[in-house]
């Protein structure tokens, strides 16, 4: 049987902990086949982001083409895009997949601060990215910056979901990782009905491509037909095992532990 053919459309971190590096880990632990098209290339640690460059969107745009009319694509997930152009590019290379199932990442900074979209992107992405999501999946920053308004409560946090699929994404999860005390709760919302999924707050700091993960855990999970609530259960359950088993890399926010405990391969 052959595996769920899946893309990641992000930047690449050398740190190796997010971004592209990060989602092909996560895709190919869970059992898909993972392909990348690259948005940006950043020089970037567990301390920061020290440098970023974005690639031409014809180059973005072409190596979507190039997996789409080859190997094809059954689902996707987009990260950092950067800019407009960026946005547009990723827009016409997705928009020709017959079928797809796109989450939609919208990430605007780094865990350190950084930004990592650019405020005009915002209403690209906005306007002409969700449409063709499945999913989208901010944190509560990202939330607010999206639909304007705060995410701090219950309800607020409902009204966001719903705002979110009003602007035609399919569905919403709002993430709850940003908030306070030691139990989190991340929100979807799939056009008709409310699931909350609950967690116990793991007190680390390596927590670098928590997002990124989830996201192509998540996209993973629909390109092999799970059903969207199923696909996002199992990305919390595997995320939460990657921050339990973080190896403790660097002097920041480290990586995760992508292998979620497998044991190294060996030759029989």
């Amino acid at each position: 049987m052959k595996p769920a053919r899946i893309l990641t459309v992000a930047g690449s971190d050398s740190g190796g902990g997010a971004g592209i590096e990060a989602d092909i880990k996560t895709i190919e632990r869970l059992g898909g086949y993972a392909m990348a098209a690259v948005t940006s290339v950043t020089a970037q640690n567990t301390l920061g982001v020290q440098g970023i460059w974005p690639l031409p969107p014809e180059a973005i745009e072409e190596q979507i083409r190039s997996c789409r009319e080859d190997i094809g694509i059954d689902a996707a997930k987009c990260g950092m895009l950067g800019g407009t152009a960026a946005v547009e590019a990723v827009v016409v290379g997705l928009a020709a997949v017959s079928g797809l199932k796109l989450v939609v990442d919208p990430v605007m900074r780094a865990k350190g601060g950084d930004r990592l979209l650019a405020p005009e992107a915002e209403r690209a992405l906005r306007e002409r990215l969700l449409p063709l999501a499945t999913l989208v999946t901010p944190n509560l920053p990202e939330a607010v910056a999206l639909v304007g308004h705060e995410v701090a409560s219950r309800s607020e946090r409902e009204r966001a979901a719903q705002e979110l699929v009003a602007m035609g994404a399919g569905a919403a999860l709002i993430k709850g990782g940003h908030g306070e005390g030691d139990e989190l709760e991340d929100l979807l919302f799939d056009g008709g009905r409310f699931y909350r999924y609950r967690a116990h707050r793991i007190a680390t700091r390596h927590t670098h491509g928590t997002g990124c993960t989830l996201s192509a855990a998540i996209a993973t999970g629909l390109g092999q037909g799970l059903e969207l609530p199923a696909a996002v259960a199992r990305g919390i359950a595997y995320v939460q095992t990657a921050i339990r088993l973080a190896p403790g890399l660097g002097g920041g926010h480290g990586p995760l532990d992508h292998h979620a405990g497998q044991a190294p391969w060996q030759e029989s």
